[in-house]
């Protein structure tokens, strides 16, 4: 079976959506299907295409242009003419708004099955943009199947078209994703010992490591508003205020609004402990996670994040916002806690309770490990998608 995946983005691209198509595409590969990828790029000129291969899968990516009408038409002539050459068994478009309409439009035009899934933003704040409005009911009306990641993202799309929706959570590698030791060479580089009274920041052996009485809190990802940016760096700065510790953003800040509040934040709390990385390879996530003793993940939105199913396999205590897919992911207090969104003085008070609190921290991070490998696995999300394809009557 050949199977056409559509996304937005695609790694090394930044952010969820990358790392889930990237996810499918290299499970489906496993599986011995053949794929191939094609999504825009913008570091490309207009219209060029390069296709590499990356880990099994064939990677299309092609430049986008400045108006978003021409980006589709290039898009949807690709896959055109790409199935002319060698055809497609299934477009699958990941993203409702302009992945999941030209999937389904190229699908009925070609008259191959067509799946679409909705990953988060598409049906909570796409829906409400009237340029792409269209494109989301299309896709939405017309796909021959529709996938989601959380419940509530289902429960929102039957709200504008009422036709099944097929629920299959984001999947994590456990094998990697899993407790590790502290590594002191990443803790003495990212500087997240306090500096000594000269101003020299101490030496840290791998045998001082156990020793280490830091408090790391540690966010995954790119902190933005929609991540609750702001709700983390006032519940960050209280907490600092009764148990001193540092904050670690193993990611990136986003340019422009997000990153001005940040600088004056910074400004204006100059005696805070804030380290931000830039991005990290996701096969270098697990050394970061080691170090954190809180994960936090307050999201104003979201669909089923991947951080937060990363943290959870490592161990960590979790504390998150109940939106999108994680009210389904976490047991509050029993394998995470649960704040309110946009309460800073809520995350505060978790984030020291878990801080003070060693066996409580323990326990939910021990017990949100049992529960990725129970219902997260990467198994359980390529059967799901093998199972849609069967009712479409594919023969994976």
């Amino acid at each position: 079976m050949k199977i056409a995946l559509l996304s937005e983005k695609y790694t090394p691209d930044i952010g969820g959506l990358a790392i889930s198509s990237e996810r499918l595409a290299q499970l489906l590969a496993s599986a011995g299907y053949k794929v191939r990828v094609f999504a825009p790029n913008l570091s490309l000129p207009p219209s060029e295409q390069r296709t590499l291969p990356s880990n099994g899968v064939s990677v299309t990516r092609f430049g986008a242009h400045k108006r978003v009408d021409d980006t589709l038409v290039d898009w949807f002539e690709l896959i055109v003419e790409e199935h002319k050459r060698e055809p497609f068994d299934l477009l699958h478009a990941y993203f409702l708004t302009q992945a999941g309409f030209i999937g389904t439009y190229a699908g009925k035009y070609l008259n191959v099955p067509s799946v679409v899934s909705i990953r988060g933003n598409d049906i909570e704040r796409a829906a409400f943009d009237p340029s792409r409005f269209s494109h989301v009911m299309y896709a939405l009306q017309n796909a021959s199947a529709v996938t989601t990641n959380a419940t509530e993202l289902a429960k929102k799309a039957k709200a504008f078209v009422d036709r099944e929706i097929h629920l299959i959570p984001n999947g994590v590698d456990t094998e990697h994703f899993k407790p590790k030791e502290k590594i002191a060479r990443l803790i003495q580089t990212l500087r997240l010992i306090p500096p000594e009274p000269n101003g020299h920041t101490p030496y840290l052996g791998q045998q001082h490591v156990s020793r280490f009485q830091q408090r790391i809190i540690g966010f995954v990802g790119e902190l933005r508003e929609k991540k609750g940016l702001k709700t983390l760096l006032s519940a960050y700065a209280q907490a600092n205020k009764a148990q001193p510790a540092a904050l670690l953003v193993v990611g990136t800040i986003r340019q422009g609004a997000d990153r001005e509040f940040f600088e004056e934040f910074l400004a204006s709390n100059s005696n805070l402990q804030i380290t931000i990385t830039g991005q990290i390879s996701p096969g270098d996530l697990p050394a970061y996670y080691a170090l954190m003793d809180v994960f936090v993940h307050p999201s104003l939105r979201d669909g089923m994040p991947n951080a937060l199913l990363e943290a959870m396999a490592c161990g960590k205590a979790v504390v998150a916002t109940p939106v999108g897919g994680v009210s389904e992911v976490i047991q509050d207090r029993v394998d995470g806690a649960i704040v309110p969104v946009n309460d800073a003085d809520a995350l505060s008070g978790a984030i020291l309770e878990l801080l003070e609190n060693d066996p409580l921290r323990r326990s939910l991070g021990e017990s949100a490990r049992r529960k990725i490998i129970a219902n997260f696995t990467l198994e359980r999300e390529l059967t799901g998608n093998l199972d849609v394809y069967r009712r479409l009557g594919l023969n994976p």
